[in-house]
């Protein structure tokens, strides 16, 4: 099973990935980024760190199954990863959800919705990003957020919606929607 959480930055997507992994025996997809590595960040964790020749080697290879660019940086995943028989988990930007429904029909995807968006930003801001860096992705959470609230179709393509108020019950919840779709699936 292809399992996707999407979400504002700082909804606790990575947090919840572990959490399913832990609890589950789920792996991690992990993505291919040309962005740098993070403090605290390990390479080839939940994320391949590479040059954008190195990249471009992937591609030519035809090894990539999607690729985007956030932020100016561009993030792949792998055919071998996405297409696997496993019980696989990975985040996944929300616009990419119209992309993934059709790239991999049977993927399950949960979108993460903060209760209270001021802690998502809090949660952003104490990753120490780089000044130019954080604001964007400050922005980008008011946009997200937004687009989420508004968009009745862009919220249809999630098969669930769950809100993360940053607590035990919230953990719970979103630990009974996966064991119920498991058994679903």
């Amino acid at each position: 099973m292809l399992l996707g959480l999407a979400g504002v930055t700082g909804i606790g997507k990575s947090y919840y990935k572990d959490l399913i992994v832990e609890k589950f025996g789920f792996e991690k997809i992990k993505i291919v980024t040309t962005r740098k590595i993070r403090e605290g960040e390990k390479n080839n964790d939940d994320k391949i760190f590479v040059t954008a020749d190195e990249l471009q080697k992937l591609r030519n290879e035809d090894k990539i199954a999607y690729e985007f660019n956030l932020l100016g940086n561009t993030y792949a995943y792998t055919k071998e990863e996405l297409f696997s028989n496993k019980n696989t988990v990975f985040e996944m930007h929300y616009e990419s959800v119209f992309d993934f429904k059709k790239i991999c029909p049977n993927i399950r995807t949960i979108y993460l919705l903060p209760k209270n968006i001021e802690i998502a930003k809090d949660k952003t801001r104490q990753r120490h990003l780089d000044y130019d860096v954080e604001n964007a992705r400050l922005l980008e959470i008011d946009e997200h957020y937004n687009r989420i609230c508004s968009d009745e179709s862009l919220r249809n393509m999630f098969d669930y919606i769950l809100y993360n108020d940053y607590n035990e019950s919230s953990d719970e919840e979103l630990l009974n929607l996966v064991h119920k779709i498991i058994k679903k699936c």
